[in-house]
Order: C-alpha cells, then sequence, then structure tokens
C-alpha cells in the first residue's frame, strides 16, 4: 500500500442508485451519469460535493450475478470498498502480492472512470480494495 496516491473514492453496494442517491443530493451533493459497466455486471455512478471524497454507487446491472449481489443480500446499503489511485496498476499489484492481497480478476477498463484500468484485490486484514490508474 506504499505507493497508494490518495483515496480517489468510497464505494458503496446498494440495491438502487437512485434510492440511495436521493439522500445525498438532499444534502447537495451531485450525481453523475449512471453508467452501465458490462463487464463487471454493475451500474455505477458517483456522488460529488465540494471538499469531499467522491462517494461511488454500485448497483447490479440485471438478473445476472453482480459481484455485489452478497453484500446487499440484506441491506439496501452497504459500504462496499475503498478506491486508491496509483501510478501503475501493474505493478501496484505485484506489490500488493507481496502484502498478501489477492487480485480478484485481471485489470480491466472502467467506463465509469473514463476508461482507466482498475483493480479490486482482497486481504482478510483489510477487506476488499480497488485500485486504478492515475
Amino acid at each position: 500500500m506504499k505507493n497508494f496516491l490518495t483515496i480517489d473514492h468510497i464505494g458503496y453496494a446498494v440495491r438502487d442508485i437512485m434510492t440511495t442517491a436521493r439522500t445525498y443530493i438532499d444534502a447537495g451533493w451531485t450525481l453523475s451519469n449512471v453508467y452501465d459497466e458490462q463487464i463487471q455486471h454493475t451500474k455505477i455512478a458517483f456522488l460529488c460535493k465540494s471538499g469531499m471524497t467522491k462517494i461511488e454507487l454500485v448497483q447490479p446491472l440485471d438478473d445476472k450475478p453482480s459481484p455485489v449481489d452478497k453484500f446487499i443480500s440484506n441491506e439496501e446499503a452497504v459500504l462496499y470498498h475503498i478506491c486508491y489511485i496509483v501510478e501503475d496498476v501493474m505493478k501496484a499489484i505485484d506489490d500488493l502480492h507481496e502484502q498478501d492481497f489477492l487480485p480478484l480478476f485481471w485489470p480491466v477498463e472502467s467506463i465509469a472512470m473514463q476508461n482507466k484500468l482498475i483493480c479490486y484485490l482482497y486481504n482478510e486484514k483489510v477487506g476488499l480494495i480497488e485500485i486504478v490508474n492515475q
């Protein structure tokens, strides 16, 4: 985790983006476009407010299995991950592997993040994180 530049966003798994977003919008946050991430079988939107860390809302895309399904099985919304900006996703994966983080898939481009490479990794002592190229 030594090569992380900063936090990009905090991700929530949600049953419905608009249901969760309303609370934030009422508090002055702005909602981005909603993106269909076909590779991840999710819909993604970001909430932004000046001076605050972005919040990502991740909803299952359709009836296909989605990585957020198990997180929202009993909840409307639940903290899902923290995303860190890195200079090089592949190098960060190698560095994180040495710290017992396991990548959940090979890096993919994220439409919602302007086609930057992302990867989710898991460590039993830290939980789920996401990394994104700078």
